[in-house]
């Protein structure tokens, strides 16, 4: 390998440029930015002295743990040349930075006999995690062509002027190449380490087999404000020879201004010289270690982003910026922010002030409904007081001390109720754009208590009141969920699990691998379905259901035979939690006892008969008969059977050896009530309510009672041919049209299951909304159900689940209508069916 037009003499000037070959051979990369057991698409960048015309690139490769390159680069450089390598990914829509080496010649020639003639390196590859530079893998090249005369070159035993003067030259070849390059080519650092000679060590990474040269100086210069002088331990610490940073001045200083005290004081340990012809730097003994840059102010920090810039951390405030602190700079702003917060201050004492003293405002200290729960804030926006619930990372106006705990009767459509500053109620019409201290509702007509009309009022507005909590804390963008209906369950799993919580609120995007189809709405309404179908299947032994004739489920209390299953069950609180979030129906439904207990509702005797009929007429015994007479003795303790093991629990403490009397029966059949309700499933339901309540706050759902919460959840299950057919637009058909005569005649002759066939195949859910189909919603608001005449007689009948639109080909009979229509909801699946 010989690199082209270099002449090989033993005597090459220091300062002329000659032609070295750089050969990449390979690389290792270790990056913590590197998804594990990915093929990698990279390349290796090649800088000279940070000169844009002098970087080169390699090929890209493809490989899993090493690339192999073996990639000839040719640079034009001298003896004093630093060489910037730099490793590039380009798996993804834009670059990303490996890692980043550096070689200095001058060093590299030195110790290696001033000879570059197929010189292997192994250089350390460096890369920012968090903060710091941490090693990211290993980068093989080979140097050749440069052959150059060490009698030449600077030498660190001696100390003349011809030593300034090549610093001073390699400070000027760098420095206007840092302002062009500070954006794409930042230096791996600003600090300089030290060897036993007192040459500059400091690169981002050298050889692994480079040792520092071991001499000692011969002399050190004369003693003055402008030489070095020794450190703490009597080392000689020279000026770095490093490009100085963006903010150093290029021209030398003059020596009367620059050895001038510095008014702002440096931290312990570090030290400020200049240099001869009057450059200044600065001293850190604590590490050794020279910078052109002065330290940061205490609490500071400096970083470097993925894409190569600078920027500083102040510890103290939190906060970051792009300008480089001082300590002039940091003391102006504590002293403008001490400002700030004495006029605010002052503002704040004199909103204060008042003229009569208000006798009927409460203290605010005082406050009647006590403290907040663990993990909420109180705020105030212009006047209007809010709540921030941190656990998460949501806001709402209402109290959570009272929300959904008032029983009062609703407001008037178009009324709302607010407080005042200082606590006192109020009531805004809406109607007629007026506020009034008189409470509406003893006037209101709400109709009798079995009112449909009254109802429905009063669940439409807790209904529209939850969704307003959810659209106000949506996020932007979207969620992407990629499954397959193989492995629905395990998919769904592990991706909503890797998933944070809160971005669970953003719009779902599911994807059905090796199906054609965009979400709109239908493919996350179809997922939602099957997926609650899978998870809620006793089969997996997580739930059960209620009773021999009750299919309301329940939590299975011989669950915990699966080790995982507590994960399982906050899953499985993170889906229904989306589901009613996003509007969506599952499949089944649970016991409305367990919807008591997502409610914080204390389940009662009579909800005990709807799952368990012979649990309950045990107790109702007990309370309607005398023990002593019936001769029964029962202890304050039961016993329970999971999987064959039976084991006691103790109703109250020292249960088995209290004996049940007429005078603590009740107690008796309370504690037992309780314990049927969470017999075994203690932990079960503590996974789920934490799981919900990470992506949906429990406190928003205290407005509905259970059978409302089922409501939401489940959707109605009868359908009402009349309302379907009085719901149903047509597109390229009229309502006379004798393929829609027949469609609807089909649909008369099906059964209530049939019909939810059709109306799943259609529409993506069996559950129709609260409204039916009147309000049916599809990917841009209400979306009616649509009958479109598209294709041909031989089609099989299409759906557009995201618009709720069936493509009806026209048909030629009835009987081809019903055939072709049963079988495509009955025996396809998936997208894209002829």
């Amino acid at each position: 390998m010989a690199a082209a037009s270099v002449t090989r003499p033993g005597n090459v000037q220091t300062t002329e440029k000659s032609q070295l070959t750089l050969k990449v051979v390979s690389a290792k990369p270790q990056s913590p930015k590197l998804p594990t057991r990915s093929r990698l698409s990279s390349f290796v960048e090649v800088t000279a002295d940070g000169l844009t015309s002098e970087t080169k690139k390699t090929g890209k490769r493809t490989g899993h743990l090493e690339l192999q390159w073996n990639e000839d680069l040719t640079l034009n450089v001298t003896p004093q040349s630093r060489l910037d390598l730099k490793l590039w990914s380009c798996h993804t829509l834009r670059k990303e930075l490996l890692g980043t080496a550096t070689i200095d010649l001058l060093d590299t020639l030195r110790t290696h006999d001033g000879k570059m003639e197929n010189l292997q390196l192994s250089l350390v590859l460096q890369t920012e995690n968090k903060g710091s530079l941490v090693a990211g893998g290993e980068l093989n090249v080979c140097l050749d062509g440069l052959v150059v005369d060490l009698g030449s070159l600077p030498n660190g035993s001696t100390a003349t002027d011809s030593e300034s003067r090549l610093a001073t030259h390699a400070i000027d070849t760098f420095f206007p190449v840092w302002i062009n390059q500070l954006l794409y080519l930042p230096y791996p650092t600003g600090k300089v380490e030290l060897t036993a000679n007192g040459l500059e060590n400091g690169r981002s990474s050298l050889a692994r087999h480079t040792p520092p040269p071991s001499s000692p100086p011969a002399r050190s210069p004369a003693p003055s404000s402008s030489s070095p002088s020794p450190g703490l331990d009597g080392t000689i610490l020279p000026p770095p020879t490093e490009a100085p940073p963006a903010g150093a001045n290029p021209d030398p200083v003059n020596p009367t201004t620059a050895t001038e005290p510095v008014p702002e004081l440096l931290p312990t340990g570090w030290e400020q010289r200049v240099l001869p012809h009057g450059r200044v730097y600065y001293v850190d003994h604590n590490t050794k270690t020279t910078t052109w840059e002065r330290p940061l102010p205490p609490g500071w920090e400096k970083r470097v982003d993925q894409r190569g810039r600078f920027y500083y951390v102040d510890h103290n405030t939190r906060t970051t910026t792009w300008q480089r602190p001082t300590e002039e700079s940091v003391r102006n702003y504590e002293q403008w922010q001490s400002q700030r917060n004495q006029l605010q201050g002052a503002m704040h004492q004199f909103s204060q002030r008042f003229l009569y003293q208000s006798s009927g405002a409460p203290a605010v200290e005082n406050d009647p409904l006590g403290a907040l729960p663990s993990g909420w804030e109180k705020r105030q926006d212009n006047g209007r007081v809010y709540f921030v619930n941190h656990n998460t990372r949501t806001t709402q106006w209402e109290d959570p001390r009272t929300q959904g705990m008032i029983q009062e009767p609703p407001l008037p459509p178009g009324w709302e109720m607010k407080y005042t500053a200082e606590g006192v109620r109020y009531f805004v019409d809406h109607n007629s754009r007026t506020t009034s201290f008189k409470d509406p509702r003893p006037g209101f007509e709400s109709g009798t208590g079995s009112s449909p009309g009254a109802y429905d009022r009063s669940f439409r507005w807790k209904y529209h009141q939850f969704r307003f909590l959810c659209h106000s804390n949506a996020l932007p963008s979207h969620v992407k969920i990629s499954v397959s209906r193989q492995t629905l369950f395990e998919d769904s799993f592990q991706q909503i699990m890797n998933v944070k919580p809160y971005d669970l609120r953003r719009r779902l995007y599911i994807i059905m691998r090796g199906e054609e189809g965009l979400d709109y709405g239908g493919i996350a309404r179809e997922w939602f379905f099957l997926l609650s179908h899978e998870v809620l299947n006793p089969m997996y032994c997580l739930f059960e259901y209620a009773g021999k004739n009750n299919y309301c489920l329940q939590i299975n209390p011989a669950s915990s035979i699966n080790p995982d299953h507590l994960t399982y069950f906050r899953f499985i609180g993170r889906f229904i939690a989306m589901a009613l979030y996003h509007g969506k129906f599952i499949d089944t439904g649970f016991t409305l006892p367990f919807y008591k207990r997502m409610l914080n509702k204390k389940p009662t005797l009579k909800d005990l008969e709807s799952i368990d009929p012979e649990f309950y007429n045990s107790i109702m015994w007990v309370k309607d008969n005398s023990l002593e007479e019936g001769g029964v003795e029962l202890y304050f303790a039961q016993d329970m059977e999971i999987l064959g093991k039976v084991s006691t629990h103790q109703l109250k403490d020292d249960g088995e050896d209290e004996l049940v009397t007429t005078e603590n029966k009740e107690e008796y059949i309370s504690l037992l009530t309780d314990w049927r309700f969470t017999r075994g499933v203690e932990e079960q339901t503590k996974a789920f309510l934490d799981g919900f309540n990470e992506v949906v706050p429990l406190e928003w759902l205290r407005y509905f009672d259970e059978k409302e919460l089922e409501l939401m959840l489940c959707g109605m299950q009868e359908i009402d041919l009349s309302d379907w057919q009085k719901n149903t637009i047509y597109r390229h058909y009229t309502k006379n049209s004798k393929q829609i005569h027949w469609f609807w005649q089909v649909v008369k002759e099906m059964d209530n299951e049939k019909r939810i066939r059709l109306l799943q195949f259609v529409t993506g859910t069996c559950r129709l909304p609260v409204g039916g189909f009147a309000e049916l919603i599809g990917s841009n608001g209400p979306q009616k159900f649509c009958i479109d005449k598209v294709g041909k007689e031989t089609w099989l009948p299409r759906s557009h689940t995201c618009f709720n639109r069936l493509d009806l080909p026209p048909y030629k009979s009835l009987e081809q209508l019903r055939e072709k229509l049963l079988f495509a909801i009955e025996e396809t699946e998936g997208f894209g069916q002829e």
